[in-house]
């Protein structure tokens, strides 16, 4: 295992931390927050398909970006060049700005929290053995089943190290490991193909995706929805009840309701969900949270982008909205208290308003009751891609794993269906909520404005009484 000293990776001869401390109070005097984040980033991924390695990549990256915010208006720079010099330039940028009118905002609060050790997954295991990982999984997918033609895993992993540096003094770090497999399986019979996947992963090393019950199931599972989806009958069409399982169908209410609860969206006034502080939004007992403070879990953060310690926040108790999810700028013009939700994808970015782990809270009724209610309906179980409008709140999702129900029996494995809602309303027609809340395996990437995060979703055995379904049959 390696240990290194971040402050290495940020801090040479072409910057020390008291220059950083110096140049980010003058640079960033006449606005009324801003700082300065550094980062240090090393990737690597593998990807083994049709019985080779197919690609071995291995990166690394560093950089800053200079941020200034006066009353609405933001100024921002960045370089791959941690220097005084280069940090100094950036600082023209900010002269663009008007100057600031209203007090200083004060820094974040401090923590003495540390989800992460310094330890970097990437040299904990040799490269030989990451390749014969992947071939053991080739190996192990193919023996499964004759009708597996096609394997594919991919291992990705990242290690960063962020520093927020801000003009009035205050300074924080966060140390940020990141790994993730993922196996992808066709099946074929009869000329019919169909696929199935699985991944997992989350903020530790690698050490849990070497564990072999951990990427066994990972084969498992992903060699089972394949070998499902080939006995897939087309989806039949029209309004019906859903029941959606546990776990990554979390990523319906991540795009259905998450996104419209970000603060720059309800500031602006362009949310579903805006002005509605206080109003009932959601049937009784839905009770949803945005939580970056869990260990290991893929959207964790002991700090988010902007210094602030995460935590979780309530957004729907009871089906009444409490709240938003805040960055910096968006809480100081709300009037509100930042919550830790102040992310950015890398230093080439400005932070805002994004999700780290979204759930909602488990209920007390039992999944299999909720499935014997289902008279005529679907039971989804894995999502793929999806999308949302968030002014209107409308959702379109497409279900990867999903079962067609009649009088609380499944009967037979669905394709092509597509679920397609809006989220304020969908959330007041939930009838059921299970005891058996799950977080999702640890592979989802929340993308908004053009950048890219790890976020985290989850939520219990839910039933809705009433989705459009989208289907071939």
């Amino acid at each position: 295992m390696t240990t290194l000293d971040p402050a290495s990776l940020l801090y040479s001869d072409k910057l020390s931390p008291e220059e950083a401390q110096a140049l980010t109070r003058r640079l960033l005097e006449r606005c009324d927050d801003g700082e300065l984040y550094l980062q240090f980033i090393a990737s690597e991924s593998f990807a083994f398909d049709d019985g080779r390695l197919k690609t071995a990549d291995y990166s690394r990256d560093s950089g800053f970006g200079l941020r200034g915010v006066s009353g609405e208006a933001t100024g921002f720079a960045h370089a791959n060049d941690i220097g005084a010099a280069a940090i100094a330039r950036a600082g023209e940028t900010l002269q663009l700005l008007d100057p600031a009118t209203a007090a200083k905002a004060p820094p974040p609060v401090r923590t003495n929290r540390h989800l992460y050790t310094d330890d970097s997954p990437l040299d904990l295991v040799p490269f030989a053995e990451k390749v014969a990982l992947l071939e053991k999984i080739d190996a192990v997918a193919r023996a499964k089943d004759p009708r597996v033609a096609q394997v594919s895993a991919s291992l990705l992993a990242s290690w960063s190290v962020v520093e927020i540096v801000r003009p009035d003094g205050f300074t924080a770090r966060d140390i940020r490991p990141l790994v993730r497999l993922n196996v992808s399986i066709v099946a074929e019979m009869n000329g019919r193909r169909e696929t199935g996947g699985y991944g997992f992963g989350g903020r530790y090393l690698y050490d849990e995706l070497f564990d072999e019950g951990r990427w066994m199931h990972a084969v498992d599972e992903a060699v089972r929805q394949a070998l499902v989806n080939l006995d897939s009958v087309p989806a039949p069409a029209g309004e019906c009840a859903v029941l959606l399982g546990p776990g990554w169908p979390g990523v319906l209410l991540h795009e259905a309701v998450g996104h419209g609860l970000e603060g720059d969206f309800n500031r602006k006034g362009t949310s579903a969900f805006s002005g509605r502080i206080g109003e009932r939004v959601a049937a009784p007992g839905v009770t949803v949270v945005d939580d970056g403070s869990i260990a290991h879990r893929r959207g964790s953060l002991s700090i988010d982008d902007e210094g602030t310690p995460t935590r979780e926040t309530v957004l729907i108790e009871d089906g009444i909205l409490k709240g938003y999810m805040q960055d910096r700028l968006n809480a100081r013009l709300m009037g509100v208290a930042p919550t830790g939700n102040g992310r950015r994808e890398s230093y080439e970015h400005a932070p805002m308003p994004r999700m780290t782990n979204t759930f909602m809270k488990a209920g007390g009724d039992d999944p299999a009751e909720l499935l014997s209610r289902v008279k005529d309906g679907i039971y989804a179980t894995s999502f793929g891609g999806g999308q949302v409008d968030i002014t209107s709140g409308k959702f379109v999702f497409a279900c990867t794993e999903a079962y067609k129900v009649e009088n609380g029996r499944i009967v037979a494995p669905i394709k092509g269906a597509t679920l397609i809602g809006d989220g304020p309303s969908v959330l007041t027609r939930v009838t059921g909520i299970g005891d058996d809340m799950q977080l999702d395996q640890g592979i989802g990437v929340c993308g908004k404005g053009g950048q890219g995060v790890p976020a985290g979703v989850g939520q219990p055995t839910l039933l809705i009484d009433g989705i459009t379904v989208g289907g071939t049959g």
